[in-house]
């Protein structure tokens, strides 16, 4: 167990934040220290490929050189889930068998354990596993112990407690309905009433580890504990009897060093993700005092000893090459089916050369919400629009990629989605549909603001909005419109999309707020069906959401209107770079151009003068190219002070009209000033009828009959005004009459 010495306490100021080796030494006792070795993985994500062999090799090669008896093998969970075609065809089944070839003594559960739900995790998973899959935070609603909170493992003639915990973000990262009746509490204090419950045992473990499957994100210990609440807790309030903390799910590397309350200090480590390396701790216990007299940790690289090497000399290898052959084999046979063609690389958002910036819009993440939305608008439970959650999409489409030039194989497209979601079809109103876009700025169900603050929706075609960041938050949704129109906060709206989201995944907990209803569609067999019907498939560089800023709600006419666009060009890959936008102003049927304002870094500044004579409600709309970006942003326009001269409306319309026929409604404007131009539009009460534009003077509405009732009919005729003329109105009778019989 930890204990305070001179020399711990002096360790405590050393803090290494690369893979470097940390080392602390305390006076020497009577006997000989014993070493063990702790040898870490995390967030492998079912990573079955030709890497595979050399990960299972780095393993045994540590363990060569530690000593078999002095080693302990831990996996700090997302070992499934997420996984490459050749493990998800099978259900995550060759990744498990990898990890029972390669003896793994214990696991602590990961948010992706629970893709499938509880039940699977289980009733088939921890049945399959030879090693515990371990949960202290996670519990039943009664809040019994769901899963197993410690493992006590001989390692020599030592014993290790290692207790496993997960993040407590847990429920908004998987499908809600997987995990409706578990609950996921602090991981910090599970870890350490597990602690209790250990050394209360008669036989209390020699060594206490503890693995997270959350952790930090840092260049320096202090960087990680800074930015992140829940790292911190893990370092700091963790107890101090546990030796060692393995931590996982923010796929990063570190080696820290960090202090232990009441003196000395540990290591807290992660070793990235997909099997690229494994983090090593060593131990040194004193025999005499069952204290770590020293420790060292270190992040090892996977190994690069050839394959045919690492076989020979390991019998486990041997066993994982096995498995990795089988499983390879049954996914090329089934994966090379040609599904689809595409033009172009589809891809998810790019920030500093790496894929997966899951706060970017994307040409793949729009594509697979168009896919989403074409197959359940054809099934009974329909679809208005659909939307998909950046964090689903895990691989792209790349158009050399394992099938050959432009072709998708079905392994590839299963690379896209692998999490098996069904699809579901969410019924709500246009209020709770706008809530949804709200919380793409994230707050947890407790209000905090989660390791991700920001998730960017994917889109079907068929929606348009904008947004302000800088405004106050629940109101940085400016416009929102589905197939061009407004939506209606009263309106219903049918959105599809996967169940994970219907279940509030991803805290976007608005969709609980509609009636989902489950169409029995994966998503990755909805996906395929799109890509083998729409061939070839191009990306479409359009921006859905255009972030504005500085544009107010309302101006008055002749106003200079200046506002910014800051973010204009995609990132997915092959995204062209915008060099203008062109800016129109949209009222009714009547369009203004007024002009353009240059792009540049995808980034533009325009700034217009609206003309005079015009109020209401109003659309400046922008343009961009070449990417062919539109966003309508919404703005009321009142009279400016100049006073404009009256206007004589006359209107005329025939004494009388069947039911069904057009009636012509023939409108003269002009004043003091001469002929007017503008807009006059035709009115039943507040029901426009129709509209049409002022051409020298005059104006022909034609107005549909049908949408009125029969007898006398008393219509109001409105003209809009223009820069020189006042708007003005007077009355014309139409007297419908039934169809004769």
């Amino acid at each position: 167990m930890t204990a305070p010495s001179f020399m711990r306490r002096a360790a405590a100021a050393l803090s290494l934040a690369t893979a470097a080796a940390l080392l602390t030494v305390s006076p020497a006792s009577a006997a000989e220290p014993v070493d063990i070795t702790v040898l870490g993985f995390n967030d492998f994500h079912g990573r079955i490929d030709a890497n595979t062999v050399a990960f299972a090799g780095t393993i045994e090669e540590r363990r060569a050189a530690a000593g078999e008896d002095s080693t302990l093998l831990l996996s700090n969970g997302d070992s499934i889930g997420g996984s490459l075609f050749a493990s998800s065809v099978q259900q995550d089944q060759p990744t498990i068998d990898v990890l029972n070839a390669l003896g793994l003594q214990a696991s602590a559960v990961g948010n992706h354990e629970f893709d499938r739900g509880f039940a699977d995790l289980t009733d088939r998973v921890i049945p399959a596993s030879d090693f515990p899959i371990l949960g202290a935070n996670v519990r039943n609603a009664d809040g019994s112990p769901a899963l197993e909170a410690y493992e006590v493992v001989e390692v020599g003639d030592l014993t290790v407690g290692v207790i496993g915990a997960v993040t407590e973000e847990t429920p908004s990262l998987v499908s809600p309905s997987g995990v409706a009746d578990i609950t996921f509490t602090d991981p910090v204090d599970a870890v350490n009433d597990a602690v209790a419950e250990l050394e209360a045992l008669p036989d209390a473990p020699d060594v206490i580890v503890a693995q997270y499957h959350e952790g930090g994100a840092g260049a320096t210990l202090e960087a990680a504990v800074g930015a992140s609440e829940a790292f911190r807790s893990i370092v700091e309030d963790t107890d101090p009897a546990v030796d060692a903390i393995f931590t996982g799910h923010t796929h990063q590397v570190y080696a820290f060093d960090a202090p232990v309350a009441g003196g000395g200090s540990r290591p807290v480590v992660q070793a990235g993700s997909f099997g690229e390396n494994i983090a090593e701790v060593t131990l040194s216990i004193d025999p005499d005092s069952g204290d770590v007299a020293a420790h060292a940790a270190e992040i090892v690289p996977r190994t690069t000893t050839s394959p045919t090497d690492l076989v020979n000399a390991f019998p486990r290898v041997k066993e994982v090459k096995d498995v990795v052959d089988e499983a390879i084999a049954l996914a090329d046979e089934i994966g090379r089916e040609p599904v689809g063609e595409i033009t172009a690389d589809i891809t998810t958002a790019f920030a500093n050369g790496a894929r997966d910036d899951r706060a970017s819009e994307s040409t793949l993440g729009n594509l697979v919400a168009e896919a989403t939305f074409d197959q359940v608008s054809r099934m009974p439970a329909g679809a208005d629009l659909a939307v998909v959650n950046p964090g689903g999409l895990r691989a792209d489409l790349l158009v050399e990629g394992d099938g050959g030039p432009g072709v998708v194989t079905l392994a590839e497209a299963n690379a896209v989605l692998p999490f098996v979601n069904n699809l579901s079809s969410v019924t709500m109103t246009g209020a709770s549909l706008k809530t949804v876009f709200e919380q793409q700025w994230q707050r947890d169900a407790a209000g905090a603001v989660p390791s991700r603050p920001y998730l960017q929706l994917g889109t079907s075609d068929n929606v348009r909005y904008t947004f302000d960041p800088t405004r106050p938050e629940g109101d940085r949704i400016m416009s929102l419109r589905v197939d061009g129109e407004p939506i209606d906060p009263s309106g219903s709206y049918r959105v599809a999309v996967p169940t994970f989201l219907a279940g509030g995944g991803d805290n976007f907990r608005a969709f609980t707020e509609g009636t989902a209803v489950d169409t029995g569609v994966l998503d990755f067999e909805a996906w395929s069906t799109y890509l083998r019907e729409n061939q070839p498939l191009s990306p479409d560089f359009a921006r859905h959401a255009v972030r504005v800023e500085g544009l107010q709600d309302t101006y008055e006419a002749g106003d200079t209107v200046s506002f910014e666009l800051p973010n204009l060009d995609l990132t997915s890959l092959g995204s062209p770079s915008n060099t203008d936008v062109s800016l129109t102003l949209v009222q009714g049927d009547e369009e203004t151009p007024l002009g353009t304002s240059p792009v540049a870094g995808g980034a533009s500044s325009p700034e217009l003068t609206l003309p005079g004579g015009v109020s209401g409600d109003a659309v400046l709309r922008v343009e961009a190219t070449p990417s062919g970006t539109v966003a309508d942003l919404p703005i009321t326009i009142e009279a400016g002070d100049e006073v404009l001269a009256p206007a004589r409306v006359q209107a005329d319309a025939l004494p009388a009209t069947v039911r069904g026929l057009p009636v012509p409604v023939l409108v003269r404007v002009d004043g003091d000033q001469g002929r007017a131009t503008g807009r006059i539009e035709v009115h039943s009460g507040e029901t426009r009828l129709a509209a049409a534009t002022v051409r020298g003077g005059v104006a022909l509405v034609i107005v549909d009959s049908r949408r009125l009732g029969t007898g006398r009919q008393s219509l109001d005729v409105r003209y809009l005004g223009d820069e020189t003329y006042a708007p003005s109105s007077t009355t014309v009778d139409v007297r419908v009459l039934g169809l004769f019989r």
